[in-house]
C-alpha cells in the first residue's frame, strides 16, 4: 500500500503494472476501503455533458467539479455566481470539528454515512513535554471524547483515525487523495490532499452532514485563478515559497471563491509534497496537476482517463499570476497576518525598522502542510551542516511530524535523531502549536516575542495565545537555519556563521529525498476498520457531560420581519473565526454547544470602547463581557445583530462560530464582506449572513442602534433586503443589504437550520 508512482502532466512514469488494471478493472479509492471504487467513468460522461453544453475548453479544476456535479445536463454554471449541487466522493473531519458533525449527523436520524468517511484525532493533543508524553496525557484527558468518536464511527461506518496517527491532512495525502477525486474535509487545510491533482475543500460541519447524508452539496461555481510557473526551484527557494509570495499578491481574501490553480513548465520540479504544501487558509480549493504519487493500480487508471485529468488547451482563467521559479528568492511572512510577505533577505531590516524583535525564541516545524518526509529531510540537512560545526540552535526548536508513518520513516532514517542532536524536541503527531495547543513555558502573556514557523496561519495570539507574540511563516529548512544562527537578520543564502572552532562557515542550501529510498515505515497501527453492521454499537453521551451535548433543534422562522433587533458588538477590523471562537483551551469544548459559547466574540474589537470582550448591554446599560451579554439578550426574548467588517469569519473552518451566535440568540450577521467558508456556516445554522449594499453605510450603523430587517416574506435570491436603522434620538434611516441565498438556502433559513430542512425533507419522502 505504500508504494508509489509518478506522473508528470498527464504523462506517466510507469511502473510494471499488470496490463488487466488498465482494462477498466475496479480500483479502490483506499486500500482501508477495498470495497468504495474510483468512479473515472462518471467523471468522464459529466465533463462531456458540460464540454458539450458551455462549448469551451476546461480547466481541469472545472473538470474535476463539473464532473462531480447532481444533474450535469441542467445545472446553471456561471463562474462566480451560480450555485453548483455537488456529489462528493468522500468526507474527512478532525476529531475536533468531527463531535459536533457528528452529534448533527445523529441528529439526523439516519443509521449510516452515504459516502466512505473518517474522523481524524489531532487537535486535541497539546504540545508540552514531547510526543510520547503529551501522547499519553491527551489520551487521558480526552478519553470521554476519544470514545464517543470511535463509537460514533463504528455505529455509522465512519473509520476512525487514533490519537497518535498523525494529522488529518497528511494522512488524507498518504492514503486517501487521488487525482480527479472531490473531498470534503471539516477544516479549513483539507486543500493540502491537492498535492495528489484532486480538488479538496474545507468546509463546515453541517457541510459534512449534507455529504455523509447522501444529500447534494451545494457550493457557489468558483472562479479559477491561474498560477503560471516557469522556470525552476533552486537554491534555498522552496514550494513553500511559491504560496508565500501568493499569498502577498493575492492577500488573505483575494482567493476567496476561487480556485488556485497551477500550470506551466515550471510545475514539473516540485513534489507532491511540495505541491501540497501549498495550501493557505485563505484559499478556497487548492491543487496542482502534477506530478502524483500514486499506488500503482490508480496510477494505471489515471494514465487511461488523463484527458479528463488535466486541462484543455486554450482554457480560460479569471486571472493569471506569472512567477519565475528561477528567480524566487526564499520568503518569510509576517508578523500577524500570513499575506505580510518579505524576502528572507529583507526580513531583518524590515523588523528593525518596524520594532519586531528580531530575536527567535523559538522556531517549530511541522504542520498539516510542511510536516512530510521531503520537508523533514530539508530541514535535517541544514542541522546536519550545523552539528558538522559544533553548532547547536540558539533558539528553541519543535518539530512535529506529519503522520505515524512519517515519524516512524524519519527515526529509522535518522533524521529524528539529527533534528534531536541539534537542539529539537519531537512533538506528538499532531496539530500542537499550529492550533494554539502548546502549552508555552518560556515568556510570558503580554511579554513581546518573535516565533518563526513553518505552520498555516500566524494571527495575533494563533499559537501560544500571547498577542505580542510576533509569529513568522516560512519553509521547514528557513525555520531550521534561523533557529540555528537565532536571529531574524540571518539570510542563509549570503550570511556566514561562526563554528565551535571559531572559523565562519556558510549553510549550503538542503537537498532531500522526496520520498524514502527504503520504502515508508508504517509505524504503529493507528487505524480502526468500521464493522460491516454497526446497528448494535451503543454511542454514549452523558446529560451531566462538560465536553459533550446532544444538539436540539434550533427555532423555526416565524415569517415575520426581524424587528428592532438591539447590537450585540459592532466589530472594528479584522475579525478571524480565531476571534468568534477561540480555539487553544476551548478545544475541549468542542462537542459542548452551551460550553463553548462563552467564547463567543471574546477577541472582537468593539468599535465603541475599542477593546475586546467588552460591550455595551443595551437593556443595563453596564459594560460586560460579550458572551454575558449575549446571554442575558437570550434570557428577555430580545433577538441581536453582529456588525463586522472586511471579510469577517476568514480563517479555520470552525463552524462553531456559527453555531455559537444563533445559540445564544442572534439572528444577523452584517458585515462589508465575509470569508466563504463562514458564511456557508451562518446560513447553515439558520443566521442570515448580510452585507452592505454601500460598504460606506457600515458608518451609518452605531452600537446604540436598533436594526430592523424588512422584506422576508419575498425574501428571494438576488433580492436585497432593507434595513432600517433606529437610532436613540428617534430618527431612522434606510439602507439596503444584500445577501446571496439561492432558493434552498432560503428554506434552511425559513426551517431554522439546514439539518432542520433536511429533517423535513426526509419526512416528506417517508
Amino acid at each position: 500500500p505504500h508504494s508509489y508512482c509518478h506522473a508528470l502532466n498527464g504523462g506517466i512514469r510507469r511502473y510494471h503494472v499488470a496490463s488487466v488494471l488498465c482494462q477498466r478493472a475496479k480500483v479502490a479509492m483506499s486500500h482501508f476501503e477495498p470495497n468504495e471504487y474510483i468512479n473515472y467513468e462518471k467523471l468522464e460522461k459529466n465533463i462531456n455533458i458540460v464540454r458539450k453544453r458551455l462549448d469551451r475548453p476546461l480547466t481541469l479544476s472545472e473538470k474535476i467539479v463539473y464532473g462531480h456535479l447532481d444533474d450535469p445536463a441542467k445545472q446553471e454554471i456561471e463562474r462566480g455566481k451560480t450555485y453548483l449541487r455537488l456529489r462528493p466522493d468522500r468526507v474527512a473531519m478532525q476529531d475536533a470539528t468531527a463531535q459536533m458533525a457528528m452529534l448533527q449527523f445523529i441528529s439526523s436520524g439516519l443509521p449510516k454515512v452515504a459516502v466512505p468517511s473518517t474522523i481524524h484525532c489531532d487537535h486535541l493533543i497539546e504540545a508540552q513535554s514531547g510526543g510520547e508524553k503529551d501522547l499519553r496525557r491527551a489520551k487521558d484527558i480526552n478519553q470521554e471524547v476519544y470514545n464517543f468518536l470511535s463509537t460514533a464511527g463504528a455505529k455509522y461506518g465512519v473509520g476512525f483515525w487514533k490519537p497518535g496517527s498523525g494529522i488529518i491532512h497528511q494522512i488524507i495525502l498518504e492514503n486517501y487523495s487521488y487525482p480527479g477525486v472531490m473531498l470534503i474535509g471539516t477544516d479549513s487545510h483539507t486543500p493540502n490532499g491537492g498535492g495528489l491533482g484532486g480538488i479538496c475543500i474545507g468546509v463546515g460541519g453541517a457541510d459534512a452532514v449534507d455529504v455523509m447524508a447522501g444529500i447534494p452539496w451545494e457550493l457557489k461555481c468558483p472562479k479559477v485563478i491561474g498560477v503560471k510557473l516557469t522556470g525552476k526551484l533552486s537554491g534555498w527557494s522552496s514550494p513553500k515559497d511559491v504560496i508565500l509570495k501568493v499569498a502577498g499578491i493575492l492577500t488573505v481574501k483575494g482567493g476567496t471563491g476561487a480556485i488556485i490553480e497551477y500550470h506551466g513548465p515550471g510545475v514539473d520540479s516540485i513534489s507532491c509534497t511540495g505541491m501540497g504544501s501549498s495550501s493557505f487558509p485563505l484559499y478556497l480549493l487548492q491543487f496542482f496537476r502534477s506530478p502524483f504519487f500514486l499506488i500503482p493500480d490508480i496510477a494505471a487508471l489515471a494514465d487511461e482517463f488523463q484527458q479528463y485529468l488535466v486541462p484543455d488547451a486554450g482554457c480560460q482563467y479569471d486571472q493569471v499570476i506569472e512567477i519565475n521559479l528561477s528567480e524566487l528568492k526564499p520568503h518569510i511572512n509576517g508578523p500577524f497576518t500570513p499575506d505580510l510577505a518579505h524576502p528572507v533577505s529583507d526580513v531583518g531590516a524590515v523588523a528593525e525598522k518596524e520594532g519586531w524583535p528580531v530575536d527567535i525564541r523559538v522556531g517549530l516545524i511541522g504542520s498539516c502542510t510542511n510536516s512530510s518526509y521531503e520537508d523533514m529531510g530539508r530541514s535535517a540537512a541544514v542541522a546536519k551542516q550545523a552539528l558538522a560545526h559544533g553548532l547547536k540552535c540558539k533558539s528553541k526548536f519543535t518539530i512535529t511530524p506529519g503522520s505515524e508513518q512519517i515519524r516512524a520513516t524519519i527515526e529509522r532514517d535518522g533524521y529524528a535523531q539529527i533534528l534531536r542532536d541539534v537542539g529539537g524536541l519531537i512533538l506528538a503527531n499532531a496539530c500542537g502549536p499550529c492550533i494554539g495547543q502548546w502549552d508555552r513555558k518560556d515568556i510570558k502573556k503580554g511579554e513581546k516575542n518573535t516565533i518563526v514557523t513553518s505552520y498555516n496561519r500566524n494571527f495575533t495570539g494563533r499559537n501560544d495565545a500571547n498577542p505580542e507574540t510576533h509569529a513568522f511563516v516560512t519553509s521547514p529548512e528557513i525555520v531550521t537555519a534561523l533557529s540555528i544562527a537565532g536571529t531574524l537578520k540571518f539570510n542563509p543564502e549570503t550570511d556566514f556563521l561562526t563554528g565551535a572552532d571559531g572559523k565562519k562557515f556558510k549553510l549550503e542550501a538542503p537537498d532531500a529525498d522526496e520520498l524514502p529510498r527504503l520504502d515508508f515505515d508504517p509505524g504503529q497501527d493507528t487505524y480502526q476498520y468500521p464493522p460491516k453492521d454497526g446497528s448494535g454499537q451503543h454511542v454514549d453521551v452523558s446529560p451531566t457531560s462538560q465536553r459533550l451535548q446532544l444538539l436540539e433543534p434550533f427555532d423555526k422562522w416565524d415569517g415575520k420581519d426581524l424587528e428592532d433587533m438591539l447590537i450585540l458588538i459592532k466589530v472594528k477590523g479584522k475579525c478571524t473565526t480565531d476571534h468568534i471562537s477561540a480555539a487553544g483551551p476551548w478545544l475541549k469544548f468542542r462537542g459542548h454547544l452551551d460550553n463553548i459559547s462563552n467564547n463567543l466574540l471574546i477577541g472582537a474589537i468593539n468599535i465603541e470602547n475599542g477593546k475586546a470582550n467588552s460591550v455595551r448591554n443595551a437593556l443595563t446599560q453596564e459594560f460586560g463581557p460579550v458572551p454575558d451579554t449575549a446571554r442575558y439578550y437570550k434570557k428577555m426574548g430580545v433577538k441581536w445583530a453582529v456588525i463586522g467588517d472586511e471579510n469577517y469569519g476568514e480563517g479555520s473552518s470552525r463552524e462553531h462560530a456559527a453555531l455559537e451566535p444563533r445559540h445564544l440568540g442572534g439572528r444577523v450577521i452584517i458585515t462589508k464582506s465575509f470569508a466563504r467558508i463562514h458564511e456557508t456556516n451562518l446560513k447553515k445554522q439558520g443566521l442570515l449572513p448580510l452585507t452592505f449594499a454601500d460598504p460606506a453605510d457600515y458608518n451609518k450603523i452605531h452600537p446604540v442602534d436598533k436594526l430592523s430587517i424588512v422584506g422576508l416574506a419575498d425574501f428571494a435570491p438576488g433580492k436585497p433586503l432593507k434595513c432600517i436603522i433606529k437610532h436613540p434620538n428617534g430618527s431612522q434611516e434606510t439602507i439596503m443589504l444584500n445577501h446571496t441565498f439561492n432558493e434552498s438556502q432560503i428554506e434552511w433559513f425559513q426551517a431554522g437550520s439546514a439539518l432542520n430542512r433536511m429533517k423535513e425533507l426526509q419526512q416528506k419522502s417517508s
